[in-house]
């Protein structure tokens, strides 16, 4: 990232090849459209090139840094064409959280599928009524009065749904084996 923060074309060059494949998948997954897809992921990596300089190491890897740009930029597609795929209810076993590892660190890579399985546990151990709500926000960008909409349910009740999941998932995943005062990022 710092050599394309100084404009280093090769370097970005690289970076496409190795991610247009995951941030394409993604905004296709949220758009439902291929060519909107295209035109998101263009987005993503001109925002990369402009922007390299921003992204900073520690907060997360590159692959989680590019993916949640992909993942803000569909959502604010989705919210200006106010249009959703058909199906309100997303398919947890659909979403690719299993990414291609970028190589880079092996140990790193290891250690973020060992963490991505269990957030797909702690989901998946969690009551559909909170799966729901918190696969349309978080999956599809529904804002909560859409969700509310497409579940037929009041406000109030989308809002602590998700908020119990969260504090679930919170729970479940804030501690390790070695007790409760290990984090998940």
């Amino acid at each position: 990232m710092h050599l394309i923060a100084q404009g280093d074309e090769q370097a970005f060059s690289l970076l496409y090849d190795r991610y247009k494949a995951a941030v394409f998948g993604l905004a296709c997954q949220m758009v439902g459209d291929a060519s909107a897809a295209e035109e998101i992921t263009l987005d993503v990596f001109v925002q990369i090139w402009r922007h390299a300089s921003s992204y900073r190491h520690p907060a997360g890897s590159v692959r989680t840094w590019l993916t949640a740009i992909a993942r803000h930029k569909a959502i604010d597609r989705l919210r200006r064409e106010k249009s959703r795929p058909d199906r309100p209810n997303p398919q947890w076993a659909d979403a690719d959280l299993e990414a291609l590892p970028d190589g880079i660190d092996p140990e790193a890579d290891l250690a973020e599928r060992e963490q991505r399985g269990q957030v797909i546990r702690a989901i998946g151990a969690l009551p559909e009524e909170q799966k729901q709500p918190l696969g349309l926000a978080y999956f599809k960008g529904y804002s909560h009065s859409q969700i509310a909409h497409a579940l037929d349910l009041p406000l109030g009740t989308v809002k602590t749904r998700i908020r119990a999941a969260m504090q679930h998932l919170k729970g479940v995943l804030g501690r390790d084996q070695n007790g409760p005062t290990s984090k998940v990022a």
